[in-house]
């Protein structure tokens, strides 16, 4: 046990910070173990024994001290509070020697096994929670609040969806998993291309979470990304779901954490990429991307993961990129993925390979974003290329409106005032 002495506001204060990444980095795991014991019928008592020990914790960690183990006391806390509500529940009295059987053999903290093995638990969960029983628009939602830990409002803006109809698909799935008799296992067969790409899908969202935080005071959340890279390296590494899907997104996510200590400045606020010191990228991740991209290539299936792995490799490569090879592979992504943030950033590679007016016209023509700072923003950038400052400083007035982190915010209010500098 880690004492944290009688300073007590400082205790507070390690013990937020504490609790808030085992929240991120661990939460979903105790979740999947949790279910595993219990069932796909009580994954609400799981969600909520498991946010009850992190209550628990910030109480009671800064006047205890740390656990020498925060993750195992955290388990052992949760299963106990399951235990508990479990025993008040007539019809569950008689199983409670078997359900507490179960959770000491799926999951023993104490013999070190959490941290190994409750990530395959993770891509477990995720599975279930893609069961086709559940709405396909269910699906990816479930999988972002069990697995990414993601709050409601979080799932509406990653899906560009109001926060009121995010629940009612929750409420509605949770519903659903209640009354099925789901297996927690990973599918075979013909069940598991379906799931898979949902599960992919939802790994990427997860990761793009942790790369640019929707909202909060870091702008990086550099455990999100590795936990997500983690998932999917596992999926390239399971002969069930080792496929060239698999692969691409893996290797667009081992690209994009490359890059993530150079990200941000010492202040922590956004460095773009063309201003990144490149000694900064990890280069053994690097290389691991290039490595999934050539075993993405078998197949010959050509997928959104593929394109966007490809793009991210020209970034990587020692040159910098090719712009016209850019626009292509943006121009084949969003005939095969036509959404306004695949043509926003069309856009800023057609600004690239030929000038900022070409850009601008593009964006011109894009179907409003809904309160989506980086449409304002990336307009303000381009029109500073072409010289209109007064522009730039009221797309930048614009973007400062809409939700965005706060490093997002500092580094847009920085932009607006050196546009705005008297010369």
């Amino acid at each position: 046990m880690t004492r944290q002495g009688d300073h007590q506001p400082e205790a507070t204060t390690e013990v937020h910070g504490l609790v808030d990444h085992l929240f991120r980095q661990t939460s979903s795991r105790l979740v999947a173990s949790l279910m595993r014991a219990f069932g796909p019928a009580h994954l609400s008592l799981a969600e909520e024994v498991v946010q009850d020990a992190m209550v628990k914790a910030l109480r009671c960690w800064p006047h205890d001290g740390v656990p020498d183990r925060p993750d195992a006391w955290l388990y052992r806390v949760a299963r106990n509070l399951a235990l508990d509500r479990l025993r008040r529940v007539a019809t569950t009295r008689d199983k409670e020697p078997i359900l507490k059987a179960r959770i000491e053999r799926f999951v023993a903290p104490a013999e070190g096994r959490l941290a190994t093995e409750l990530v395959d638990e993770q891509l477990r969960l995720a599975f279930l929670c893609c069961h086709p029983a559940l709405p396909e628009a269910s699906r990816v939602a479930l999988v972002l609040k069990t697995v990414g830990g993601f709050g409601v409002r979080e799932i509406g803006r990653a899906f560009l969806t109001a926060p009121s109809t995010v629940a009612q698909r929750l409420v509605r799935a949770r519903r659903l998993l209640r009354g099925e008799d789901i297996a927690f296992k990973v599918p075979t067969g013909d069940e598991l291309p379906g799931r898979l790409d949902t599960v992919l899908e939802s790994i990427y969202l997860i990761f793009d979470r942790g790369y640019s935080a929707y909202e909060g005071d870091q702008h990086v959340l550099e455990d999100v990304c590795r936990d997500a890279l983690r998932l999917a390296q596992l999926l390239t590494q399971h002969p069930q779901t080792a496929r060239p899907e698999s692969h691409a997104l893996a290797s667009l996510l081992s690209f994009q954490a490359s890059r993530l200590r150079a990200r941000v400045d010492e202040d922590g606020d956004p460095i773009l990429l063309d201003d990144q010191d490149r000694s900064l990228w990890d280069h053994e991740l690097v290389a691991r991307g290039f490595g999934h991209l050539d075993q993405a290539a078998a197949g010959g299936k050509e997928t959104t993961y593929h394109l966007q792995a490809a793009i991210a490799a020209q970034h990587a490569a020692p040159a910098g990129a090719e712009w016209r090879l850019v626009r292509k592979l943006y121009d084949r992504l969003y005939a095969l993925h036509p959404t306004p943030i695949v043509a926003l950033n069309r856009a800023v590679a057609v600004a690239h390979d030929e000038d900022a007016e070409a850009g601008l016209a593009l964006l011109a023509d894009l179907a409003p974003l809904d309160r989506y700072h980086l449409l304002p923003a990336t307009r303000a950038e381009l029109l500073l290329r072409t010289g209109d400052v007064a522009g730039a400083a009221d797309s930048y007035r614009e973007a400062l409106l809409c939700p965005c982190s706060e490093p997002e915010r500092r580094f847009l209010s920085k932009r607006l005032a050196a546009a705005t500098k008297p010369s």
